[in-house]
């Protein structure tokens, strides 16, 4: 695919590097003439120096014959008007664009501003509420590293850390089915020592295994209970920061949890405490240790450190877990900070980023990819794709788990079929129009993952 990103910030960035091995012809437009060179200097793609809303930079940038637009620079308004300018001068067929402020993204608003007629953007991007669903779903789930919906949550593909002590810890992956007779679940990949293992019945799962296995979404926690001992539900959860992440956690979480947030503004702290209803917020510093104990910082189920800024949140997290919060969960824009801290005494490092480009890739793929998740910094990647065709125009379609030919390191993990999980097994036969769950344990084979589930001509 042929296409243009404006803004070379993080989000920009990132989803640069990932399309970039995949055989596409990536343009990158900002003002930023240092980050530009940096990218070109790591990767095979063209940047283009100018503002992005101007027709001669996007022509530049190859605009005119360009399958989609992706504008994600650090203004809403630019964004929207490198769509104008990309429909009403270059009938560019695919544009998404970054919009955080929620005036715009109010329902009403949204509705009525967003279409060809008026401001023509195809798919909106709220990077904040996109972070905020990510930390919800983990909420939701204790002791997970990773939760994704699939088949409108029908379906979760959930990565947790094997400990020592879970029934399955030491055993092959083929005692599951007889540990747990009525839930069916697959274990798509193991991660150990940050190496893939491609998981076979006579895999056996060791103590520190990062196991992402795919089940439906009511027999998720009696699986997780195979692999760690299960921890209790949250209760008492404290967020740093009450910008907009922290206030959209906060709105979503308060009416099932005790919520308190500290925020360092007073004017932005009149502005929340207005607008919540049963969260206690707190005027202060996160990382002031005082504060922490007045507030019973070691009876809190979680952590989470949602500031604008990295150090904060990292030096709050470290304090608030040295005082006794169970568990901690800090927002890390840097990719370096995250890599370096995950793992010690900060159990989850979220990457804003990381949950936006996913949110991204599903409108990339090719095919009726539904989904498409980034995972493990970029190095797997997690796919929802609608099976079309028959026996004779796909490879997929009629046949057996066993008989289709994956690419190496791709796992068919789950159909979902009229509304029913289906876990695949050898003998799971695909049909038209069902839902694959697919989990590619290497994202350079996401091509070939796509030309598996393509469709010949003939069926149309």
């Amino acid at each position: 695919m042929k296409i243009v990103i404006t803004g070379a910030g993080q989000v920009g960035g990132t989803l640069a590097e990932h399309l970039a091995g995949e055989a596409n012809d990536i343009s990158v437009i900002d003002t930023n003439d240092h980050r530009l060179r940096e990218l070109q200097d790591r990767l095979d793609i063209r940047t283009v120096y100018g503002m992005a809303s101007h027709p001669d930079v996007l022509i530049r940038a190859g605009i005119e014959d360009a399958d989609m637009l992706v504008a994600v620079t650090s203004s809403d308004e630019i964004n929207m008007a490198s769509c104008q300018v990309a429909y009403s001068l270059f009938r560019t067929p695919t544009k998404i664009a970054r919009i955080r402020d929620r005036s715009y993204t109010d329902d009403k608003v949204r509705e009525r501003l967003f279409s060809d007629a008026n401001c023509p953007v195809d798919f909106l991007i709220t990077p904040e509420q996109v972070v905020t669903d990510y930390i919800f779903r983990l909420i939701e789930q204790p002791g997970s590293l990773q939760v994704i919906d699939f088949a409108e949550g029908l379906i979760q593909l959930v990565a947790v850390r094997a400990f020592k002590g879970g029934p399955l810890v030491g055993h092959e992956l083929r005692l599951l089915r007889k540990h747990m007779p009525k839930v069916d679940a697959r274990v798509a990949a193991i991660f150990r020592r940050d190496r893939p293992i491609f998981p076979q019945g006579d895999t056996v799962i060791e103590e520190g295994d990062e196991v992402f296995f795919i089940a439906a979404k009511k027999d998720i926690r009696k699986v997780m209970g195979e692999l760690r001992r299960l921890e209790n539900s949250y209760q008492r959860i404290v967020i740093a920061g009450g910008g907009n992440i922290g206030y959209r956690l906060a709105k979503a979480l308060e009416k099932q949890y005790n919520i308190k947030i500290i925020e360092f503004s007073e004017e932005r702290c009149q502005y929340i405490s207005e607008r919540l209803d049963k969260t206690i917020v707190l005027n202060g510093s996160a990382t002031d240790q005082d504060l922490l104990l007045e507030e019973n910082i070691e009876r809190s189920d979680v952590f989470l450190a949602l500031t604008n800024d990295d150090e904060v949140n990292i030096m709050a997290s470290l304090l608030a877990k040295r005082l006794g919060a169970r568990k901690v969960m800090t927002l890390i824009n840097n990719p370096v900070y995250a890599d370096l801290v995950q793992g010690g005494e900060i159990d989850i490092a979220i990457s804003p980023q990381q949950a936006t480009t996913s949110i991204l890739l599903s409108h990339v793929r090719r095919g009726d990819t539904v989904k498409a998740h980034s995972l493990r910094r970029g190095a797997a990647e997690a796919m929802e794709i609608v099976v079309h065709g028959d026996s004779k125009t796909s490879k997929v379609v009629s046949r057996t788990i066993e008989e289709i030919k994956s690419p190496p390191g791709v796992t068919l993990a789950a159909l979902v079929r009229d509304g029913e999980v289906i876990i695949a097994h050898h003998d799971t036969v695909v049909k038209n129009n069902d839902h694959a769950i697919v989990f590619v344990v290497d994202k350079r084979r996401t091509r070939e993952v796509e030309k598996l589930f393509a469709v010949g001509f003939t069926f149309f």
